[in-house]
């Protein structure tokens, strides 16, 4: 993508990283706040210093949105409201739910950015990438730690699976309403072909499974997967 690209669509580049700059900014608060709530010391470790690594990805999209002299407040604030509001509808029960929460809605985020990643301007492309490289230690923790919980109790896993299924409803619920609200957002995403739009929507949902089965939870969100996902109340 050229400069000139670039400066056509810089409105919607802004959008975008005002978007990832807040969403990593809540999951900077959402980490230290399972943090508190591990039972295990080792756990609330790693939790911490997850929540460490999640703030220095938030440093980072604002040092990009710096480079475009963007200012980084007015980028963000269109999207508080839309994150805010996902996190109120999805608060998990307890600890092990809100590693599924992180687990599935980090793995939908992270596919929604690869989608347009190429839509992107060289530099913002690799900030891009680079924010999302570093959540493989994450996933790991999060997914050691569902499986212990399941293997200590089966039962769980019914009720997580039936979990996992409504985080990604109302994440694609959220995204979709994002973009409707946010013009300089949908034509980026949209690459200059309106259709494609609802194709990138559309194959947010193709990890799901693969994050399940990664979870121990093939068998019980199998259903879930092949059914049609809510779009999430508003």
């Amino acid at each position: 993508m050229t400069e000139t690209k670039l400066e056509q669509g810089s409105d919607g580049v802004v959008d975008l990283l005002g978007m990832l700059a807040y969403a990593t900014l809540t999951g900077f608060f959402r980490l230290s706040d399972d943090a508190t709530l591990a039972a295990a010391l080792p756990d609330k470790v790693a939790l911490a210093e997850m929540a460490v690594a999640e703030h220095s990805r938030f440093r980072q999209v604002l040092g990009r949105l710096e480079e475009l002299d963007a200012d980084a407040d007015a980028a963000m604030q269109p999207f508080v409201h839309a994150l805010d509001a996902f996190h109120a509808r999805t608060r998990p029960a307890d600890w092990i739910e809100g590693l599924v929460k992180a687990y599935v809605s980090d793995g939908i985020s992270a596919d929604f950015y690869r989608t347009i990643a190429d839509l992107l301007d060289p530099r913002t492309q690799a900030l891009v990438y680079e924010v999302l490289a570093d959540t493989t230690g994450r996933s790991d923790f999060v997914v050691a730690s569902v499986r212990a919980a399941i293997l200590a109790d089966p039962s769980v896993a019914g009720r997580l699976a039936l979990w996992a299924r409504r985080i990604v409803g109302e994440a694609l619920g959220q995204a979709q309403r994002v973009a409707a609200e946010r013009e300089p957002l949908a034509r980026l995403l949209a690459g200059g072909d309106p259709a494609q739009l609802g194709k990138r929507f559309a194959k947010l949902t193709d990890g799901h499974s693969g994050r399940m089965a990664a979870l121990g939870l093939v068998n019980q969100s199998s259903w879930a997967t092949s059914a049609t996902l809510p779009a999430g109340r508003s």
